[in-house]
């Protein structure tokens, strides 16, 4: 049966590491930036996670997001260098567009903050098992109902694609164009919508109906197949992170004062 999450297993040592680490990761990335307020900072973190994307050989798959996000980014560049309210110098022209330094800094910022935010999240998604994660989660004492909720973030998505890709290969086989042109393509998006949506909704009729024979909300306490404990490598990289969070926290403070 073809998995429908993102996750990749590479048997390294991220696959391996435990799902909360992970996550305490992803906190440090976003907030250690924002809290120290610094451009660099976000840079440091965008390396970190190239690198570990890079020693759990999952780079690869990494590069349709980073892809996506740079036209993304190239748009915010546009709009707050040439329209910020806050442009005063001009830094760079190009024909009658003028590109001001106070808004190229902003969209710097906000360019950073979003490869940085995408990449941390990439390295969670792609090296852990929503299986997984949901299991530690209920043995950390989380509600059932919490882990069934993260576990479908993780597989809306994928879902949505191979549905996507079935309903397109059974348009096509019947005769209708789905590649071509822009217009090509946006006249055949929209007869998908429809499938797409409907067959969305069954699933998740379908997915309510078995979690409701599984004894989803049984309030008897539940075994598990596996024990993920946190290892000692574990708690090393998680003190790292804290330490990490900390030390930003006690910088700005020190800034400020």
């Amino acid at each position: 049966m073809k998995s429908i999450s993102l996750f990749v297993d590479r048997d390294t040592y991220l696959t391996r590491l435990h799902p909360f680490a992970k996550m305490l990761y992803i906190v440090a990335a976003i907030s250690v930036p924002l809290i120290t307020g610094t451009l660099w900072m976000f840079g440091v973190f965008i390396a970190v996670s190239l690198g570990l994307l890079i020693s759990g050989k999952i780079i690869k798959k990494v590069f349709p997001l980073i892809a996506f996000s740079f036209t993304i980014i190239i748009t915010v560049f546009l709009i707050h260098g040439l329209f910020n309210r806050e442009n005063q110098n001009v830094l760079a022209a190009l024909g009658p567009l003028k590109f001001y330094k106070e808004g190229l800094l902003y969209a710097s910022r906000i360019g950073l903050n979003i490869l940085n935010m995408l990449l941390a999240f990439a390295m969670f998604v792609l090296t852990t098992k929503p299986a997984t994660l949901v299991d530690d989660l209920e043995q950390a004492g989380f509600s059932p109902r919490f882990g069934y909720m993260i576990s479908s973030v993780f597989q809306i998505i994928p879902q949505m694609m191979g549905t996507m890709n079935t309903i397109m290969d059974a348009q096509r086989s019947r005769g209708m164009e789905t590649e071509g042109s822009l217009f090509v393509r946006a006249k055949a998006f929209i007869p998908l919508i429809s499938p797409v949506v409907s067959s969305s909704l069954i699933n998740t009729r379908e997915r309510a109906i078995a979690l409701e024979v599984r004894g989803f909300d049984s309030k008897t306490k539940k075994t598990f197949l596996s024990d993920h404990k946190i290892k000692g490598r574990d708690r090393a990289f998680m003190a790292l992170m804290v330490l990490l969070i900390a030390g930003s926290i006690v910088w700005r403070v020190i800034r400020w004062l």
